[in-house]
């Protein structure tokens, strides 16, 4: 019998994602719906659009609560120094059953920072600049203190086929999966190796210059739907106390 891989199936109608009723998305401006403009002078807008990004759309066919906590150009040294504290992303009102992190394209992609290796995860000290992977993985703990039980899902950045940042790509992939090996509950979404590639073809149909069209973010809508529907299909003694997550009753 040959087993089931990630993506063979893109689920309709409800899928297992729907087991969560509060799910947060954290990362950048592909997790923030976010629209690129050309004016007549040449000059790039960059607006956030959140109600177009793939998170609100997986909630709203589910049926569940979707928290957007991204932002265009958002990195995870940001997210964990600033914005999720500024924005009280870190208060127990808004703990959610599920996360799913998207970061690592600014942090080292765009400003060149150091991935780190899977002995980064449990260092608090370093000579140098701290790597993406121990902001990474304080990002996660952090919400296990206000959600313990809760499940993760990191995703990789996408296949770009012979892309300038392949090396980059794989990395951080590599990364996620050290994380994903540390930390309970967590699930690597691997598009890098299950997704499509994002070749021209790719572009012309889902990219509005730099960033996704409304079609390119249903389409991301499906990818990490399907996906997590696939893990839970696949982990189902994973996932049959998801409902107690986030309630005083108590569970084994």
């Amino acid at each position: 019998m040959i087993k089931e891989k990630p993506l063979e199936t893109f689920v309709g109608a409800y899928s297992n994602t729907s087991i969560f009723r509060t799910i947060a998305f954290i990362g950048d401006s592909l997790s923030s719906g976010e629209f690129e403009t050309v004016d007549a002078n040449g000059e790039h807008g960059y607006h956030d659009l959140y109600a177009y990004s793939w998170g609100q759309y997986i909630a709203r066919k589910n049926g569940l609560v979707a928290y957007n906590f991204s932002r265009g150009g958002m990195t995870a040294k940001w997210y964990l120094d600033n914005f999720a504290g500024e924005n009280g992303f870190w208060d127990k009102e808004k703990a959610c059953q599920a996360y799913v992190i998207a970061l690592g394209v600014n942090d080292i992609c765009n400003r060149n920072r150091t991935i780190g290796k899977a002995e980064d995860i449990t260092k608090t000290d370093f000579p140098e600049e701290r790597p993406f992977i121990s902001h990474y993985a304080e990002i996660i703990r952090k919400y296990k203190e206000i959600s313990p039980d809760a499940k993760f899902f990191f995703v990789t950045f996408p296949n770009e086929g012979n892309r300038k940042d392949k090396a980059k790509a794989e990395g951080v992939r590599d990364a996620l999966y050290a994380l994903a090996e540390h930390f309970e509950n967590s699930y690597v979404i691997d598009l890098y190796k299950y997704g499509p590639i994002y070749d021209e073809e790719f572009r012309e149909k889902y990219f509005l210059h730099g960033h996704m069209n409304p079609m390119g973010y249903i389409f991301t809508a499906n990818l990490i739907d399907s996906y997590i529907d696939y893990i839970i299909r696949t982990n189902p003694k994973d996932f049959a106390n998801v409902g107690f997550i986030g309630t005083d009753i108590k569970y084994k």
